[in-house]
């Protein structure tokens, strides 16, 4: 990771100073990552996220007196591992026993349903769980996935496009109102 960080860098200057940033921090932003995420190999992506940071931010981070830098190194890996952390909470699947609400008259149909979306490829159906069964707007589902609004919007008409063509196949009809 040292070599590809140093490559980044344009002066020898930088390349010192990023090196000995480097030798003084590798462990204290490894153990900090790991203390937050809790395993290897998210700890790992983290810290490497936060040497990337920092090479993005050297202007800043090379005009730090030394003593502030462990602050701003530390801070920048609690950082990079809470968005890992957020990340994974936005896209976390629903688990295939969970039972969504219904209007009691339609039980059996909105279960059928919910049993379809469930069948779709994971980008279609998540974004329809977003949709139908939540109730979530397209600009809060692209928001929670990290995706685009346009996107979401047309995973939305390809999944209901696919929904249909399978409700069609097993002879249910669509009727306008």
């Amino acid at each position: 990771m040292l070599a590809i960080c140093l490559a980044m860098l344009e002066t020898e200057r930088d390349q010192r100073r990023f090196t000995r940033l480097y030798e003084a921090y590798e462990k204290k932003i490894y153990a900090v990552a790991l203390r937050i995420l809790g395993d290897r190999p998210r700890a790992e992506d983290a810290v490497q996220q936060t040497w990337l940071q920092l090479l993005r931010s050297w202007q800043r981070v090379s005009a730090l007196p030394w003593e502030e830098t462990e602050g701003y190194v530390v801070t920048a890996v609690k950082n990079c591992a809470l968005d890992i952390l957020r990340l994974e909470r936005r896209t976390t699947a629903f688990p295939e026993d969970w039972d969504p609400p219904a209007r009691a008259e339609r039980q059996d149909e909105y279960a059928y349903l919910v049993s379809l979306i469930r069948a779709l490829p994971e980008g279609y159906r998540r974004i329809l769980e977003l949709k139908c069964v939540e109730e979530q707007s397209n600009q809060e589902i692209a928001r929670r996935l990290g995706i685009r609004e346009s996107t979401v919007a047309v995973r939305i008409l390809r999944g209901r496009a696919m929904l249909k063509a399978r409700l069609e196949k097993e002879g249910y009809t669509y009727a306008a109102v």
